[in-house]
């Protein structure tokens, strides 16, 4: 198969997509690109005013949008104050929006600040968000996940990290949350004979500000140095890290439950592919786990077509 590239993006007029942290990095690349498509684009970003800065880089193609929203993912109220804003059809929905590799913080609502943004913001919002996908055409869900949900491993004896914290244990975890979700996302949906389809990507080795969150938090100026110099050296760039998810996002014949990510050793670098993941991603018995104490933490619930487990 040829490689795939921007070129190779169908027409997405008429379609409205809702992107998380599109204010920057992979976000604003695949907003970027979707609204060139012809997409009506929602940024969904943390800092309305860096949201608006972002937009207005944007150039959208005939039919194209661009419209800003205020969404704070370790906030369930953000979530759910987004979600309430929201009255017309959404035909795709990507949870990009990530922290990585951060000190022992918690969210407005007490989870462990990676767990909670990674995978319970994003659990909340597509849940909240579901009426009006299945209001869209041919809905969409692409959740973000990372080459290191291969050293993840879901803890349900300390989810929130409260006996011990390791901020790489706990990032690898909620990579893996990412994607038992967005695979029991599309269980459900062909259970139910709900029209959905939830897929998963990931940038591999991409230049973000993502690298250099941690140690900033953490007072790092080593670290943080150290982390942009890598970004130049050995990563690649944002706009060649957002490939994965805008094929995830658009193309035709992607089937449900899918993983892309680049085609590079490693996984790493290069041109979008379908690409494996570990055997505890596809457990279901995990999933299905997750998947209920995810619902009683957020207090969101899938009614919509949707029945517990």
């Amino acid at each position: 198969m040829a490689a795939w590239t921007l070129a190779d993006m169908p027409s997405l007029s008429r379609r409205t997509a809702l992107v998380t942290g599109a204010n920057s990095g992979i976000g604003l690349v695949a907003a970027r690109a979707l609204a060139r498509a012809g997409a009506r684009v929602v940024l969904a970003a943390r800092d309305v005013s860096k949201g608006e800065a972002a937009a207005e880089t944007i150039a959208p193609g005939p039919g194209g949008e661009v419209a800003v929203a205020r969404l704070d993912l370790a906030d369930l109220a953000s979530v759910r104050e987004l979600a309430a804003a929201r009255s017309e059809p959404l035909d795709l929905l990507v949870n990009n929006a990530g922290v990585m590799a951060l000190p022992y913080r918690t969210t407005a609502d007490g989870f462990e600040r990676q767990f909670g943004t990674n995978h319970l913001g994003h659990f909340a919002l597509t849940g909240l968000l579901l009426p009006h996908l299945l209001a869209g055409s041919s809905p969409r869900v692409v959740t973000l996940s990372s080459v290191a949900h291969r050293r993840g491993q879901i803890d349900f004896d300390d989810l929130q990290s409260d006996g011990s914290y390791s901020k790489w244990r706990a990032y690898g975890q909620s990579k893996l949350a990412n994607l038992l979700f967005a695979f029991e996302l599309q269980r459900r949906a062909d259970e139910q004979g709900v029209p959905l389809l939830s897929v998963a990507a990931h940038p591999g080795y991409s230049a973000t500000n993502l690298q250099a969150a941690g140690p900033r938090m953490e007072g790092s100026s080593i670290g943080e140095r150290l982390s942009l110099l890598a970004n130049k050296i050995l990563a690649q760039s944002a706009e060649r890290g957002a490939l994965p998810t805008l094929y995830a996002a658009t193309a035709p014949d992607l089937p449900g439950g899918a993983y892309v990510g680049p085609d590079g050793f490693g996984e790493m670098r290069g041109h979008p592919q379908l690409v494996g993941t570990t055997a505890a991603a596809r457990d279901p018995q995990t999933a299905g786990r997750l998947w209920r104490v995810s619902e009683e933490l957020t207090g969101v619930r899938f009614d919509v077509g949707f029945v517990s487990a």
